[in-house]
Order: structure tokens, then C-alpha cells, then sequence
């Protein structure tokens, strides 16, 4: 099955120069949708570039907390020296969000 899932800039940079891991909150009935073997075709909303990655496994989580224990931070696209910092995600995801839904780690491989 082929997702689609529109991006902002700099999370389709990241994608596409090579990051494994991308997180999303739980609470999208698509991104529910989303099994081991499926395509996500990820596309850029300024450039409209489009990308297609196969999902190699998921991961739930109560929160990015706890995430970001399980996962490497560079395969996230964090630099090697950059703090992956999880407060970071509440500008995009509260706390209540996070607890009611729940995180989801999708690991993928660029096709």
C-alpha cells in the first residue's frame, strides 16, 4: 500500500538526505494505516518533490521520552553532536497529546 504524506522543507531534507527514523503522534487515523512492507511517498509542500521510502518497522511509544531512549539520534536526523532534546517535540505535540495518543517511530529505507 502507498501512503502519501506532505512534509515541510526541512523535514524532507532530512528525509531525503538519509534519515531512518521519523516520529509522529498516534492520534491520524492514516498514520494507523501504516504496516511493515507499505510505501510512504513523502512530498516537500514548498518544492512539491517527491520521495518514496518502504517502512521497515514500527515502533509505539507513550511519549518521545520514550522514544528517544530506544532510538539513535542520528538515524533521526540529529547531528552527532546536536542534543536530541524531547521537550523540543511539545511545540508540535503536547504532553496531553503525547499521553492520549502516543508516539509512533516509523523506520524507513528510501526505494
Amino acid at each position: 500500500m502507498i501512503h502519501e504524506m506532505r512534509l515541510h522543507n526541512s523535514p524532507f531534507k532530512l528525509i531525503k538526505n538519509g534519515t531512518k527514523t521519523i516520529e509522529l503522534r498516534l492520534n491520524d487515523e492514516k498514520r494507523k494505516l501504516i504496516k511493515v512492507g507499505d510505501i510512504i511517498r513523502f512530498t516537500n509542500r514548498v518544492t512539491l518533490e517527491e520521495l518514496d521510502a518502504e517502512v521497515i518497522n514500527l515502533y509505539s511509544y507513550p511519549s518521545f521520552e520514550e522514544l528517544y531512549k530506544h532510538f539513535d539520534k542520528v538515524s533521526m536526523g540529529y547531528k552527532e553532536d546536536e542534543e536530541a532534546n524531547p521537550d523540543d517535540m511539545e511545540q508540535y505535540y503536547t504532553k496531553e497529546n503525547q499521553e492520549k495518543y502516543g508516539v509512533l517511530a516509523i523506520e524507513i529505507k528510501k526505494v
